[in-house]
């Protein structure tokens, strides 16, 4: 039995509950959740975040042991009551995705369904998906060619998100274009000509480099001035191959570990409001909410309304991407800012880097590495890297920038200069603004910065914080590291690996 013959024979043999209403499906999930002193209700679930090393992509088609595996999912689902949830992702390029889970877990289509958007019309599905959270072994079976994927074991909400933004980003590749797991907004912002600009930003990240942070920042822009920000989208972006950028998402599902108003008031407000739907966050005596309590997990999750975000509007699409930032943490000589050829864009954009963190599975300080910061790929990385760099030639208004959200000049007593959230979003700005002079780094290549209003550029410069042997020490180390990661993809173009 293939997938589609599985999915077929669930739909002929199951009790199918056809597209519930969102009061419907909270009144099946009464029994998983608790409320909140918002009004909100936080759910809780028995595996608490993606089953990364028991997903299989099967690329060459359905194997003897797999097809045994839907045969038995298949007996077991004969006569079982399952809901059937269809909505659309995106609204420019939009896709039809539908969920079939069983209803003992409707918090899981409750929550992936306000995330996505209510379906224009009824069609053959894009992207289908069974998740049964009872069976007995967790496992997670993908089939792009169809578009079908069968999550076995788990009850976490992301794993139905993230079953249909894979396909969505394996589609878009296969269009010619490439999906990105980016966080993208629109700044708007008065030049040194007194002219309004519009510039689209993406923002690449791993955990606890700033990304959401960053992505959901006012810059501080002056409304007197027309300037403005409008946040689009937090997770994934489909760029075309003119650089447009189509959302996904309505509304946004985020991590709440240490949220909080002072530095992230724009999360935190939407967090707390009556509509958020929370997922795996203590709740204590009186619904009070501890986003600093993370014995049940460093994962908490909630879905919040675009609405209720501020500095968003009705769009979810860049009309073209101008700025692409990739975030890191690093803490000894890697600048707040680095001007990037495209070769090195494509460079940084396969290295995905940042060091390890209490976010991660690496350890703290560690090198961390993830291509494009995605690791929902399908197919060979190299394939991504080289499709980003034609990307790039092909649209040479796009510039590419690697920003440092850690500190520079890190020595063993923990001395050196923090990188603040500040610091980040001014220069965001200022590189908007086209106000940023620039100087060559002599050992990398890349623009540093020589000025930028708002920054005090000079305390940056990392061979400064250090002796002219430990700089190079160090430069070379990195230097290795970075060389070896490239070279460890075959068929990645060759300018793309001697960018470093």
């Amino acid at each position: 039995m293939d997938f589609r013959e599985a999915i077929d024979s669930i739909r002929r043999n199951a009790k199918i509950i056809f597209n519930p209403s969102e009061e419907g499906l909270r009144e099946m999930a009464a029994d998983e959740g608790r409320k909140t002193r918002y009004g909100s209700t936080c759910y809780y679930t028995r595996v608490r975040g993606r089953s990364a090393g028991l997903t299989e992509v099967l690329e060459d088609g359905t194997t003897p042991e797999h097809k045994e595996l839907l045969s038995r999912v298949v007996e077991f689902s004969r006569g079982k009551q399952f809901i059937q949830l269809d909505r659309q992702m995106g609204v420019t390029r939009p896709f039809f995705c539908r969920a079939y889970v069983t209803p003992g877990y409707a918090h899981i289509p409750l929550m992936w369904g306000k995330m996505l958007f209510p379906i224009a019309d009824i069609r053959k599905p894009d992207f289908e998906t069974v998740q049964i959270p009872e069976w007995p072994e967790t496992k997670v079976l993908v089939e792009p060619g169809e578009g079908i994927t069968f999550v076995l074991g788990s009850d976490y909400t992301g794993e139905l998100k993230k079953a249909n933004l894979r396909l969505a980003m394996y589609r878009t590749k296969q269009a010619g274009g490439l999906g990105l797991h980016a966080g993208s907004k629109m700044l708007r912002v008065q030049g040194r000509d007194g002219k309004l600009k519009e510039t689209g930003v993406l923002l690449f990240g791993l955990s606890a480099t700033g990304k959401t942070t960053l992505t959901c920042h006012h810059h501080w822009l002056d409304a007197l001035k027309r300037e403005g920000v409008a946040i689009r989208q937090d997770d994934v972006v489909l760029m075309q191959g003119d650089s447009y950028c189509a959302g996904t998402e309505k509304n946004f599902y985020i991590k709440t570990d240490g949220l909080e108003p002072e530095n992230q008031p724009v999360l935190y407000e939407a967090a707390v409001s009556g509509n958020a739907l929370f997922e795996n966050v203590v709740v204590g005596e009186g619904g009070t909410v501890d986003f600093f309590d993370t014995s049940l997990t460093t994962n908490g999750r909630a879905v919040v309304l675009r609405r209720e975000i501020r500095h968003t509007d009705l769009g979810i699409d860049i009309e073209r991407a101008d700025i692409v930032l990739f975030i890191t943490r690093r803490d000894t000589i890697v600048p707040p800012v680095a001007r990037l050829t495209p070769e090195q864009g494509a460079a940084f954009f396969m290295l995905g880097e940042s060091v390890g963190s209490s976010a991660s599975d690496i350890a703290p300080g560690k090198s961390r590495r993830v291509v494009g910061t995605n690791p929902f790929i399908i197919g060979p990385e190299d394939e991504e890297g080289n499709r980003f760099y034609d990307l790039l030639k092909k649209n040479p208004h796009v510039e590419c920038y690697l920003l440092n959200t850690g500190r520079v000049g890190r020595k063993d007593d923990g001395a050196g200069e923090k990188i603040t959230v500040r610091d980040s979003a001014t220069i965001i700005k200022e590189i908007a603004k086209h106000a940023v002079e620039w100087k060559t780094d002599p050992d990398w290549g890349y623009g540093i910065l020589d000025s930028c209003p708002g920054a005090e550029a000079s305390k940056f410069h990392p061979e400064k914080h250090y002796g002219p042997e430990e700089y190079r020490k160090l430069t070379e180390e990195l230097r290795g590291e970075r060389k070896a990661w490239l070279s460890g993809f075959s068929r990645l173009y060759p300018e793309i690996k001697n960018a470093i």
